[in-house]
């Protein structure tokens, strides 16, 4: 078993390692396989402490390598995409996932477009260098039969699937609290990892968000320890008031523990608002994960 001056260890080596080359993170992570996770920050939590590019900036000056979107890109220029891929190579940052597709896999009758949206998305998420798309399941269906809107997730995620492996992606599949989100169909994720291991494929997987499992139901620690396998990213930020680890409820040490004991190799997202200076909240997040 990994201890966690170990994990620190990996981690640290895993940073240090990074390989840059065509196809985005995929590439990166096959060479970082036998080290350990790799680090990221969700951008759109940033928004209010200055532009993408600004930002961008401090991310790197925080240690990190990558960055996860939630469609920013929807609004740049030819000339912004030319300029932000410029900046994002000269820092040495990449894509890891992104956000994008509206439409949602539980929707009864969506199918044909949520398959539809997915093949349309994928020339952008090559273009950022991305290899992992994150997906929603959609509103719940009022008085819907028990089980009808997993049946429909599971057939819908065996389609995309083809799609994703024929470009060479993964789908991760994101639960959100019913407290963020009413009407969601799929709140948890315990019912995430059922219905990937129906759809039966590596290339649909579960974002475990901590900050929603805490907020919704709870128990992160065994739900990780049950179903590691089938966890492709981690996003992380503390309960109440989504900011740093260390000003709520989660006792990340733990977690942190628990993910070297159970030898996750994957990437851990920070999705939280810093309550100080941007560069010094996320260089000290990713560093009390690197120690664990």
């Amino acid at each position: 078993m990994l201890s966690r001056r170990g994990f620190g260890r990996l981690m640290s080596a895993a940073l240090a390692a990074r390989v840059m080359v065509p196809g985005g993170l995929m590439g990166q992570m096959s060479g970082a396989a036998e080290t350990g996770p790799q680090f990221s920050v969700m951008m759109w939590t940033l928004n209010k402490r200055g532009s993408f590019e600004e930002n961008l900036e401090r991310v790197a000056q925080a240690g990190y390598r990558h960055v996860e979107l939630v469609g920013e890109f929807t609004r740049w220029s030819e000339a912004d995409w030319t300029r932000i891929l410029a900046r994002m190579q000269a820092l040495k940052i990449t894509v890891d996932a992104t956000s994008g597709i509206k439409a949602g896999f539980a929707d009864l009758a969506g199918g044909d477009t949520f398959v539809a949206e997915l093949k349309g998305f994928i020339p952008t998420v090559q273009r950022l260098g991305c290899g992992q798309i994150i997906l929603l399941s959609g509103k719940r269906i009022e008085g819907a039969a028990p089980g009808v809107q997993r049946r429909a997730s599971v057939e819908t995620l065996k389609r995309a699937a083809d799609v994703l492996s024929a470009a060479g992606l993964t789908g991760v599949i994101e639960p959100i609290d019913r407290l963020e989100n009413p009407s969601i169909y799929l709140d948890g994720v315990t019912e995430a990892f059922e219905i990937v291991r129906a759809v039966g494929s590596p290339k649909v997987k579960v974002l475990y968000d901590l900050y929603h499992e805490q907020r919704g139901l709870g128990n992160l620690m065994e739900k990780l320890e049950k179903n590691i396998d089938e966890v492709g990213l981690i996003h992380v930020a503390d309960v109440p008031g989504r900011h740093e680890p260390g000003t709520g409820e989660i006792n990340f040490q733990n977690v942190y523990k628990k993910l070297a004991e159970l030898h996750y190799r994957g990437v851990i997202a920070m999705e939280f608002y810093p309550t100080g200076d941007v560069v010094e909240t996320l260089r000290k997040a990713r560093e009390e994960a690197l120690r664990g």
